[in-house]
Order: C-alpha cells, then sequence, then structure tokens
C-alpha cells in the first residue's frame, strides 16, 4: 500500500519463474501496488476472465502458452484492449520486439530487470494508459455530443494546407472521410457557390488578423443536398509576423432550425393563402419606401384595391370558391405590376414596390419611384385590366372587378398610419362612386367615413336598444279579396332621422356580421305578431320573413324556428322564410339540410 493507504493499482504478474515472480511482488506490493501472480497464459486468462488488472507485465518465454498468445487473447476480451500489458523478455532481437507489439502489447522490459526502476515504469504506465482511457472515454462522449447535436470540429494545418476534419463533421459535409483530410480548397468546394465568396473572405480575414469570426452559411454535399451549417472558428496558433498558422473550428448543422424559422416566419410575414405578403411584412416595406422617397424627394403611391361582389361569390359557391378565386386575384394583380417593380414575394424582400392581402378580399399595392400621380393612374388602371378577363372557379366563369382607392406620400400623409387610413377611405369612396372605379383621397373623404363609423355604431346600439320595427304588407287573394298572408317588412326607428328604409342600412348589417341577429330577432319579433294576431281572433295566414342568404348556412337556425314556434303554439304553415335561390349553390348538402329541417317544422320556404 502506498503511504496514503489507497492502493495504487493492480497488477498481473505472469511468468513460469516463481523466483520473479516474488522477486516482481516484493518490488512492488511495498509502494502500493496489489500483486496477482500467474504460472503461464492460461493460469492469466483464466484469472483475467473473472477480473481484469490495471496493469499486466507477463514474461514471453513460458510453457503451456507464451506470452505472444496470452497476449493476443488478452486483446480478445471485453474491455482487454483497455489494458496496458508490458513484455518481460531476455530476447533483444528486433523480430520478437516487433512480434510483440504485433500482437497487443503496450511496451517492453529486457532482462535483466533493473529492480529500483521497475515500480516507477510501473507508475508511469498506468499514468499513461489512465490518461489514454480518459481521452478515448471524452472522444467518444464528444462524438456522442457532436452526433446528437449534428455538430463537427475539425483544425486547419494552414502551413501544409490540410484540413482535418472529425468523423461528425465528414458526415456533415457529406463527403467520404477515406482521405482523412482535405485541402482548404477541398473544404470551400463544399460550399454553396452563392455563399462562397463571402466564406473565403471570412477565411482570409482571420489568417490575416488572428481574429476569431463565426459565420452561417450553406453546403452543397456530395449528393447535391444543400445544408445549412454554423461554423465557430478560433486562430490557435500564429508565426511570427502575426499571421495565423493553425486554426480550430466547429461546424453545425443548423438546417433544421433554419428550416423551422422560415416556417415560423412565412407564417409572421405572408398570407397563407395566396403566398403575398401580410399587412405586417407590407408596413415594413412601406416604412422604408418612405424613408428612401423623403431622402430622394420622390413619390410613394399607396392603392386599396377591394374585389367587387366578392360576397355574391360566397354567399352563391361558397368559401371554398372564394379561396380559389382570391389565389388567382393575387397571383394576376401581382404579375400586372410594371417589369422593374420589384414584388415581395415568398421568394423576394426588397424594398421596392409590393402588394400584400390585408385579408378577405382586400388587397392593398405599393409603387415606388413615381414621378407624378399620372404614373400612380397607370398602375392602378394595369390592376383593374389584369382582372378583367374572366376566372374560372368550379367550373363556372367569374367576372370580378376591383374598386381602388389611391393615397399619395407626401401629399395624403407622411407616415404609414395616416397613408393606409387615406388609402382605405379612398377605395370604400369608389366602391360607393360606382364599381370598377379608381379615386384618389381626398380630404373631405374623411366626413363620409366618419358618418359610415357612426353609423355602424348606431346599428349596433339600434339592435341592443330595440329600435328596429317590422311593417306588415298583406298579401290578398284576387279571387276572394280576402288577406291570405303578409310579407314583414324591417324598418329602422332611427331617434334622430326618424324612419330609414333597408337600403340604407342593411348592406352594412351584412359587411359588419349583424345581419344574423338582426335576422333572428325579425324571426322573433314575427312569431310574436302572429301569435297576438291570432289571440285577437284574426287568422293572418302565412307571414313571410326575408332572411340573407348567409342565414340559412346558420346551423341553429331550425332549433331557433322550432322553439319560437312552440313558445308561441303556432300551427304549421304560420311562418314562411324567404332567401333567394342562389343559397344552395354556396354549401347545397348543408343548405338542403337546413331546408328539411325548416320543412319538418312546418315552415314554408
Amino acid at each position: 500500500m502506498s503511504e496514503a493507504g489507497e492502493c495504487m493499482g493492480a497488477v498481473l504478474v505472469v511468468d513460469d519463474d516463481p523466483v520473479a515472480r516474488r522477486l516482481i511482488r516484493a518490488t512492488l506490493a511495498p509502494v502500493g501496488f496489489e500483486v496477482i501472480e500467474a504460472g503461464d497464459g492460461e493460469q492469466a486468462l483464466a484469472v483475467l476472465r473473472d477480473r481484469l488488472p490495471d496493469l499486466v507485465l507477463m514474461d514471453v518465454s513460458m510453457p503451456v502458452m507464451d506470452g505472444f498468445s496470452a497476449c493476443a487473447e488478452l486483446r480478445k476480451l471485453p474491455g482487454g484492449k483497455r489494458v496496458p500489458l508490458v513484455m518481460i523478455t531476455g530476447l533483444d532481437d528486433v523480430q520478437s520486439i516487433e512480434r510483440a507489439f504485433e500482437v497487443g502489447a503496450t511496451d517492453f522490459i529486457t532482462k535483466p530487470i533493473n529492480w529500483p526502476i521497475l515500480a516507477h515504469r510501473v507508475r508511469y504506465m498506468l499514468r499513461a494508459s489512465t490518461a489514454i482511457n480518459q481521452i478515448e472515454q471524452n472522444h467518444r462522449r464528444l462524438s456522442n455530443a457532436q452526433r446528437i447535436g449534428d455538430m463537427g470540429d475539425w483544425g486547419w494545418d494552414v502551413r501544409h494546407d490540410r484540413v482535418v476534419p472529425s468523423e461528425q463533421a465528414w458526415h456533415i459535409l457529406g463527403r467520404d472521410a477515406t482521405p482523412g483530410w482535405l485541402t482548404s480548397d477541398g473544404c470551400l468546394a463544399s460550399v454553396h457557390p452563392e455563399d462562397k465568396d463571402r466564406v473565403y473572405r471570412a477565411c482570409q480575414h482571420a489568417l490575416a488578423t488572428g481574429e476569431a469570426f463565426a459565420i452561417e452559411h450553406r453546403i452543397v454535399q456530395a449528393g447535391g443536398a444543400t445544408r445549412h451549417v454554423h461554423q465557430q472558428v478560433e486562430v490557435l496558433e500564429h508565426d511570427e509576423s502575426g499571421r495565423a498558422v493553425i486554426l480550430a473550428g466547429a461546424i453545425q448543422d443548423i438546417t433544421v432550425r433554419r428550416v423551422a424559422e422560415e416556417r415560423i416566419r412565412q407564417l409572421a410575414y405572408y398570407d397563407a393563402l395566396t403566398g403575398l405578403p401580410n399587412r405586417l411584412l407590407f408596413t415594413e416595406h412601406l416604412n422604408r419606401a418612405i424613408t428612401d422617397a423623403q431622402r430622394h424627394g420622390r413619390h410613394v403611391a399607396i392603392m386599396f384595391l377591394d374585389l367587387d361582389q366578392f360576397k355574391r361569390v360566397n354567399d352563391t359557391l361558397g368559401h371554398v370558391a372564394g379561396d380559389e378565386l382570391l389565389k388567382v386575384v393575387g397571383t394576376r394583380l401581382a404579375n400586372s405590376i410594371r417589369g422593374h417593380d420589384s414584388i415581395s414575394r415568398a421568394h423576394s424582400e426588397s424594398s421596392g414596390s409590393s402588394i400584400a392581402r390585408l385579408g378577405g378580399d382586400e388587397f392593398i399595392v405599393m409603387l415606388t419611384d413615381l414621378h407624378s400621380a399620372s404614373d400612380a393612374v397607370a398602375g392602378a388602371h394595369r390592376l383593374i385590366a389584369a382582372l378583367e378577363s374572366p376566372v374560372t372557379v368550379q367550373c363556372t366563369e367569374l367576372y370580378v372587378g376591383a374598386s381602388i382607392g389611391i393615397a399619395m406620400y407626401p401629399h395624403d400623409g407622411t407616415d404609414i398610419d395616416t397613408l393606409l387610413m387615406n388609402a382605405d377611405t379612398a377605395m370604400y369612396r369608389a366602391k360607393d362612386a360606382g364599381r370598377g372605379g379608381v379615386l384618389f383621397y381626398d380630404r373631405s373623404m374623411n366626413a363620409r367615413a366618419l358618418e359610415r363609423l357612426v353609423m355602424e355604431s348606431r346599428l349596433r346600439q339600434a339592435l341592443e336598444h330595440g329600435e328596429f320595427v317590422l311593417h306588415y304588407q298583406p298579401r290578398i287573394s284576387l279571387a276572394t279579396g280576402r288577406i291570405v298572408g303578409a310579407e314583414a317588412l324591417i324598418r329602422w326607428r332611427h331617434p334622430e332621422r326618424g324612419l330609414v328604409l333597408p337600403d340604407e342600412f342593411i348592406s352594412l348589417a351584412e359587411e359588419t356580421s349583424l345581419i344574423i341577429p338582426i335576422g333572428e330577432w325579425a324571426i322573433a319579433e314575427t312569431c310574436r305578431q302572429i301569435a297576438a294576431w291570432r289571440a285577437a281572433g284574426l287568422n293572418p295566414g302565412s307571414v313571410a320573413v326575408n332572411l340573407a342568404a348567409t342565414h340559412l348556412r346558420e346551423q341553429s337556425l331550425p332549433a331557433l324556428v322550432m322553439r319560437l314556434l312552440q313558445e308561441h303554439r303556432l300551427p304549421r304553415g304560420s311562418l314562411d322564410i324567404e332567401v333567394t335561390e342562389s343559397v344552395f349553390l354556396a354549401d347545397p348538402d348543408l343548405s338542403m339540410d337546413i331546408a328539411r329541417q325548416l320543412s319538418a317544422c312546418g315552415v314554408g320556404l
């Protein structure tokens, strides 16, 4: 044992000479080594199969099994390759020494043994073995970590122009590791052509200055696949002039991360339906365009474009058809911009002119580098002309036009919010003036826009405060002159304007989705009135209520009607619901199912 009482390690001594074994024990045991003895190669293997020592001292010349054979068998045992084995030989010929190393010996000691230095020799061998095992273990851990993290490393000897990649680095490069090393040109050959100059300049700068650097670029693997990598490069050694001569780098495959980032970016900046930029990306482009226009004294045109009669397509053919139409429209509008304008699509991020979809059937276009308003008019006419030819959707030819409102920088605003608001205002005025129109923003339009906003707010209040009323227009039989039914006509009893006809508020109600609750109110009020007439001894016949086309696709409608009929104890045939026939084109299965449910309740359609 050592002075500290700790075992220095277990040493297996294999020698057919018991005197030699005792001498070795007498030398090693007092300094803390545990000594295990074996008289020949077979006895040694029996010990080794049961327990692996920290070191083996083995004589070459032994009966039964010599040291060469025993060494070879040791290396075949599990873990046997890690045990240092020192051959003890009286043979000093080169051939015997070479054979010892061939079968796996770590070192050799010639007889006669120098006993005073034997213990020191054993200690050194154990320290070296421990260090080697730790290095191998660390190498395995590093290799596993690099494999899991898709990361490799490399070293570059600049003097000899030799780059030595790790196993995982070879894998990332998609190259055959057989050569063991590459030249710098060979490494650069793996870099994507579009990134090659940037990577070359970064390396040259590091060589000249000795500065570390990090860079992301693409590589092209031997099979043709393109991967994204991140490289972190350090300078380990300089020459007398300060120029780098030894560099080391870590390379990581970040393709999965980049694909995920691009997907997130697509979701954040692009419209999922048309692939066009969304409002967020458009405003970023607009901000850069305004800055550039201010610097160079140029004009920028902002155009709000809204499709004419798009709601009718949705109501008659359904939302799937509407989506198909929007895709075609988006492509046509983008292609219609003049050739030297740079359209922002999924593959382009220019700060020049761009087109974006805001949502629904609204698009916004920015034209830059304009000299006058006439340039904007020409661009608007190209947009409208792009929509003149019919679009075939679900075997149906559709003709769609557009209304466009234009705001000019700097005349109509010098900030993004003002320009967008004024272009939007101009677009609504263009729609009011007639389909397919183009109007520039005028300050007087703000009053109309404010009026529309107030009207929308008052419309919501009207529903909450019970300001709607129904007037009933009787249906009279020409044969008998008697009333056989009636039609409920909605009116708005405005607290300031008096009685307002539906032409002034129904379209706005449809745009703001208030049409559904207004329709439900009309059904409930009609049922209440029918019940009141019947209680007074009157027979009004069937009373019809007009509903928006979208209402017949509300799955809750049959349940509402049935509840109201039961609540007011109305007989079958008391209520009719009127909708346009085109409603059955949008979603025929759903509409027919709801129609059948209503018919089962005794409601005419």
